[in-house]
């Protein structure tokens, strides 16, 4: 598959701005949202930060770390593998929830610029072209960073569509490719290749769940 597209992920970026700017999340931000013990602030702000990363690493200097697998990324992210109420889980609600507290204005407010600067920062070449991950202790190449973020994007504005009784939004096909093909790759390490295949192709003969998480 061909690198992800740097353009296409701040087109990404701005669809999930303009789902978190729609008045129905304004309208529920203390409510819980559809992510168990989050409220629609939280996950809002959660699915924002993921440009906030992006912005806040591509202004470091790169890593001279060697970077890992894109799949090796999600075997050793805690959170994978974790229980909802693990506490790998936990903090990424709790954390959500009280970045919220500065409500809906002030939350976009912060990600806009961060978003406007991003075609820049994404155009300034890097060497290496890595990203270190601090949360996690290990670095990844940019492009690799760009689909997991993209699938964060993805996944919570689908969540975020639901908790407000919104339709999910569409995003540029190049960006869908890459989440489909990560998620695919993590449920075949998850589940097996028969498993994911059959529950493509064979629903007579799926398991009951091929989900990447």
């Amino acid at each position: 598959m061909e690198s992800l597209s740097r353009t296409e992920f701040v087109d990404a970026c701005h669809v999930a701005l303009r789902l978190a700017s729609r008045p129905e999340v304004a309208e529920a931000w203390d409510a819980e949202s559809a992510c168990a013990g989050m409220t629609v602030g939280g996950l809002t702000h959660h699915l924002l930060a993921q440009a906030k990363y992006v912005a806040r690493f591509l202004g470091q200097p790169p890593t001279t770390d060697s970077p890992i697998p894109l799949l090796d990324h999600y075997a050793g992210a805690a959170w994978v593998s974790a229980a909802p109420e693990d506490e790998a889980n936990t903090s990424i609600r709790d954390e959500g929830n009280d970045a919220a507290a500065v409500g809906r204005d002030a939350v976009l407010a912060e990600v806009e610029p961060l978003i406007a600067q991003l075609p820049d920062l994404l155009r300034t070449p890097r060497d290496p072209d890595t990203i270190f991950i601090p949360w996690q202790g290990w670095a990844l190449t940019t492009d690799h960073f760009l689909v997991t973020r993209s699938m964060e994007i993805m996944v919570h504005s689908d969540d975020l569509a639901a908790s407000v009784g919104l339709p999910t939004p569409e995003f540029p096909d190049s960006i869908a490719a890459h989440v489909v093909d990560l998620l695919g790759g993590v449920a075949v390490r998850r589940h097996g290749q028969a498993a994911v295949i059959r529950g493509l192709s064979r629903p007579q003969r799926a398991p009951g769940s091929i989900s990447a998480f």
